[in-house]
């Protein structure tokens, strides 16, 4: 087998060679070919070896032959060098041993100087004179380049602060500075999926839907012409490459963010090449047509989490009372409340889409709200941000400039309207997927609860920390510490059941409110048992105190990665935009590890009560086979037979830890 084995990695390697000789002629090579037998000789040992081993005094008359025809063709080859012979096992396609070249990197170095000396002086024959051409590249110099900064004295450090204006129109505008060779710059606006609607009557009596409109202005980012600037799609994206630019958009239920990436010394162009982006594209129909082949390419294969956290919005956030509340998202728009609605485009709503459609929400949330719209960015000088921000959205006004200003946050936005948690349930059973029928099928199941008042609640970072806590993953994972193997969902749910393909905790937020749970995925056959052990997750955590140890380990834990996201220059941008648009201030990483380091045992406890007792829990499942998933009805059951202690669902799980109450 070793045998065997050595061989076919010797074949392998010939075969490269082959398809490289084939690949570069013999014309094309500056040196002379040399013998393929020796780069090859360990292959020839090895299969002379073989033949010598299987056909013996065979082997020896084949040998004498191989000699007698080189000795016969010597005279002819005039002391030309012998062509190399090989067997039908070396190159079972060829008729003839392939031509090897050998190149020296320091052969290459001085043939391409003595090429460019001699292409840089050129005499013309006509008048005599010569001209020289200037070279391709200017030499290095020793001083570093105008984007690289030097670093400052120690003595001269001190800790970065976010600065913050507010132009005469609304417009906010925060930085901070760091000693960095990049900017981040980008605009953050106060808008997103929930202000869409299927239907929107206008003054000629025809309508427009704008359902799906940020999934389509996410696509349509950096990729639209710019009337006003004179470029087409082609040339701002060529003019975004000179500058080295790299581009972001991303969209969600609530805000959009534009934001590019580039050298210091670019961050002016760049930025004005941006603002134009955010704030008058053409959004030509052709170009919408173009990203709606996109979009329903998209629809075509979206993974089951995506569709849970879809479900789980619109099961938490369901129609009204005065609705028929039946959550399958038919009948008038109107119905649903702004956080259940859709984020990602639906196939219902792609041919509605136009660019129509695009003009007419970016009119109604974007250009007459200059309230909505902040200006962030990080690795760039305050003074320099705020005349960029003056120059391109200073002449923003509101529809009516004499109405007072908008309400604080959270609903800056005059088209926000609350929404108020429901509860419910979301099952989608998914056909096999015709491609890979062979491939394993997973039953995807999430159990959430409301977090109220969303990122302005009393209990946010509570259940931040809870969320570390109950930490998760898959059940693939390279592990550590770090990865969360000693968080509760590891120890108690990965590690117990083998059948358990997935389970983590997640929180979503919002300005009025919010979602927080468990969500995990196992074989069809098991959906039923792990729906089980999420129940028992939440109701142990409701009668039981959690250790110190694994407190202060996830407080530990939480605390390093704020520290250590906020050490990258796109994340800083984005947290001071978007901190600044939710609270209108921005919270310093400081300010948050002393609430970090202030949460209780008796802060997790009292928020897991709270959920449980007070409210109805939401629950998603998605996937080919959902017939062993329990209802809701019968998860609340659960719920309450837990919490009073009967164990319907085998025990709390939590028997016989110190601190119980």
């Amino acid at each position: 087998t070793t045998y065997n084995t050595q061989n076919k990695m010797m074949n392998a390697v010939a075969a490269v060679a082959v398809s490289a000789a084939r690949r570069r002629p013999l014309h094309q090579s500056h040196h002379a070919p040399i013998s393929f037998t020796s780069l090859t000789s360990a292959a020839h040992q090895r299969q002379q070896h073989r033949e010598r081993h299987d056909n013996g005094p065979a082997f020896q008359q084949v040998v004498r032959t191989r000699m007698d025809n080189a000795s016969s063709a010597a005279p002819a080859a005039a002391g030309a060098p012998a062509p190399p012979t090989f067997s039908s096992y070396d190159f079972p396609e060829r008729n003839e041993a392939p031509v090897i070249t050998r190149t020296r990197a320091i052969d290459v170095a001085s043939s391409r100087r003595a090429s460019d000396s001699s292409d840089n002086i050129n005499t013309s024959s006509s008048t005599g004179a010569s001209a020289i051409v200037p070279p391709h590249s200017k030499p290095i110099s020793s001083a570093p380049p105008p984007a690289i900064l030097s670093a400052p004295p120690s003595a001269r450090l001190s800790t970065p602060a976010t600065e913050i204006t507010t132009l005469p129109n609304g417009v906010r505008v925060g930085s901070m500075e760091t000693p960095s060779p990049v900017s981040a710059v980008g605009v953050l606006l106060d808008f997103g999926s929930r202000h869409e609607r299927l239907r929107n009557a206008l003054p000629d009596d025809s309508a427009v839907s704008t359902a799906g409109v940020n999934h389509l202005l996410e696509l349509l980012a950096f990729q639209s012409s710019l009337p006003s600037a004179s470029l087409s799609s082609t040339h701002l994206r060529s003019r975004l490459d000179n500058l080295g630019a790299a581009t972001f958009a991303n969209s969600s239920r609530e805000q959009m963010m534009y934001c590019v990436d580039v050298l210091r010394p670019n961050a002016v162009p760049a930025f004005d090449l941006l603002a134009e982006v955010v704030k008058c594209p053409e959004v030509a129909e052709e170009e919408v047509e173009e990203m709606k082949k996109v979009m329903e390419f998209q629809l075509m294969d979206v993974v089951p989490q995506i569709l849970l956290g879809e479900g789980l919005q619109m099961a938490a956030y369901g129609k009204l009372a005065e609705s028929n509340g039946d959550g399958d998202g038919d009948g008038d728009d109107d119905t649903l409340q702004q956080l259940g609605r859709p984020h990602f485009c639906t196939a219902e709503a792609l041919p509605l889409l136009s660019a129509r459609s695009v003009h007419f929400f970016k009119e109604q949330n974007l250009l007459h709200n200059p309230h909505g719209v902040v200006v962030s960015g990080s690795g760039i000088e305050h003074d320099a941000l705020v005349e960029l921000a003056m120059r391109h959205f200073g002449d923003m006004t509101a529809a009516n400039p004499n109405e007072p200003p908008p309400s604080p946050p959270p609903h800056d936005n005059p088209h926000t309207l609350p929404s108020t948690y429901t509860g419910g349930q979301y099952r989608l059973p998914t056909p096999l997927h015709s491609l890979y029928p062979d491939k394993p099928q997973y039953t995807h199941v999430a159990l959430a609860f409301e977090a109220p008042l969303g990122w302005h609640s009393p209990h946010l970072v509570p259940l931040c920390v809870l969320q570390t806590l109950l930490g998760g993953g898959s059940s693939f994972s390279a592990g550590g510490p770090g990865k969360g193997m000693y968080s509760k969902l590891y120890r108690e749910v990965l590690n117990r059941y083998s059948w358990v393909e997935s389970a983590e905790a997640f929180s979503s937020f919002h300005a009025e409110s919010g979602l927080w749970g468990i969500s995990g995925s196992c074989r069809p056959d098991k959906a039923g048992e792990l729906t089980k052990a999420m129940v028992r997750e939440f109701v142990e955590l409701s009668r039981y105190y959690v250790t110190e140890e694994e407190l202060q380990r996830a407080k530990n834990m939480l605390k390093c990665n704020v520290l250590t996201q906020l050490e990258s220059r796109l994340v800083l941008f984005e947290d001071i935009g978007r901190q600044i648009l939710t609270y209108g201030r921005r919270e310093d990483a400081e300010s948050m590890c002393g609430k970090i380091d202030a949460v209780t045992k008796e802060d997790i406890i009292e928020v897991v009560r709270m959920a449980i007792g007070t409210m109805r829990p939401t629950m998603g499942v998605v996937g080919v086979d959902i017939s062993k998933v329990p209802m809701i009805e019968d998860v609340e059951k659960m719920l309450l037979a837990e919490s009073m202690g009967t164990h319907s669902v085998g025990g709390s799980g939590g028997g016989g830890r110190g601190g119980g109450k």
